[in-house]
């Protein structure tokens, strides 16, 4: 379990809170496409989109809500009734079948990454730790063999075992919203994320994100990730 909540909340860090990948008419090589994403993804403060998050025989689905630069929740349906929220200080995960809650302060260095990132820096880092290169080509192919949406398939290759996932690939859709992600972990472990229903610049609350408490007499385990900051 916390294995697979540590890779879908690295997954969403860096990709969710990073600028989504748009796909131009322009046929342009994966880094000038990289390179002109920055401007486009200004225009999104915030989104809602239903989501499904699927790792080997396990399914995960609920609705999502973001806003920049580094508020994201998910309401689970399945799971149900569970929530996972990063209110701009902590991440905060309620597991109600075993009344738990699990929390992870972030840390300083971390915080002005994220909240850096949907922007032209942020573009830049992901540039600098991964290589890109289309999947297939410039032009768009369908999403899958079952699939009539047509999209715009990137892979990143990590640059250093450094970062999480040594493979990312993203598949973007024609009106440029980003609807699947695959995420290849040190160990080859696959994780998928497909979003769908997407709305964008819904003028989501900050309460949404900063205003979440989980049941009083859940157990908490506290900083469950890694060691907070003296």
């Amino acid at each position: 379990m916390n294995k697979r909540i540590f890779f879908i909340t690295v997954l969403l860090t860096t990709i969710l809170i990073r600028p989504p990948l748009f796909f131009t008419q322009e046929l342009v090589t994966a880094e000038k496409y990289l390179n002109d994403l920055s401007k486009a993804y200004g225009e999104i403060n915030d989104y809602k989109a239903d989501i499904t998050i699927t790792q080997g025989d396990s399914v995960m689905k609920g609705v999502l809500f973001y806003k920049k630069p580094n508020l994201l929740r998910i309401n689970f349906t399945k799971p149900k009734d569970q929530v996972l929220v990063v209110n701009g200080e902590s991440l905060i995960i309620y597991i109600p079948e075993h009344s738990v809650i699990m929390k992870q302060n972030l840390r300083r260095r971390g915080q002005e990454t994220l909240a850096s990132l949907a922007s032209k820096e942020g573009l830049t880092q992901l540039k600098r730790n991964y290589s890109v290169a289309y999947e297939i080509g410039p032009e768009p192919v369908p999403l899958d063999e079952q699939s009539k949406l047509n999209v715009i398939k990137l892979k990143f290759e990590w640059r250093s075992p450094d970062e999480a996932f040594r493979q990312l690939n993203i598949s973007v859709t024609e009106d440029r919203l980003i609807r699947r992600i695959i995420g290849v972990t040190r160990n080859y472990e696959e994780i998928q994320f497909d979003f769908t229903n997407i709305d964008i610049n819904q003028n989501i609350p900050d309460a949404r994100f900063t205003n979440y408490e989980p049941p009083p007499d859940a157990n908490v385990f506290d900083n469950f990730l890694f060691k907070p900051e003296n």
